[in-house]
């Protein structure tokens, strides 16, 4: 069981596509201010999605290397609000604490899961709100960086982040 939690901040890319087009030059996007409006409808799809975990580890049971898989318990993708906006964050079960370099790997991890694993399959999955159905990514391969959470609360998210983990795959 975890002994201490862990949790990685991202943006999300949050969209829409006007009811007559699903081209990717027609969507709109939605702000991380506006998203807050959809907070139940989007935390009720991620529980539908996070039902499909073989256990409680979530993510955590797809980290190959051995000495990370250890450590790290359990990670489990969810949103947030921060500062007033919507946020991607991971929370990590740890059983034991991570060296940096360790760290750095794990933040590895999540840009992968992030981008081709766990959020390249829930984007695809339209959202029902009042408004029509949106669409949240876990990556954007153009404004994508992650930050720890003590990092989080040290900068304000308009100024930029700060990671070891910036850009992507």
């Amino acid at each position: 069981m975890a002994n201490e939690t862990m949790r990685i901040f991202f943006p999300l890319k949050i969209f829409s596509y006007p009811q007559y087009d699903y081209s990717e030059d027609e969507q709109e996007d939605i702000s991380p201010r506006e998203a807050v409006a959809y907070e139940d409808q989007i935390l009720a799809a991620i529980a539908k999605e996070n039902r499909h975990f073989e256990n409680d580890r979530g993510l955590a049971e797809y980290i190959h290397d051995e000495a990370l898989n250890k450590k790290v318990y359990s990670l489990i993708p969810s949103v947030e609000v921060v500062d007033g906006e919507r946020w991607g964050v991971m929370t990590t079960g740890l059983k034991e604490s991570l060296t940096g370099e360790e760290t750095a790997e794990l933040m590895e991890f999540v840009v992968g899961q992030n981008a081709d694993g766990y959020g390249k399959g829930f984007e695809q999955r339209p959202i029902k709100t009042p408004d029509g159905e949106i669409y949240v990514s876990f990556w954007d391969s153009g404004n994508y960086s992650m930050k720890l959470e003590q990092d989080m609360k040290n900068t304000q998210p308009d100024l930029g982040y700060s990671s070891p983990v910036m850009g992507g795959m």
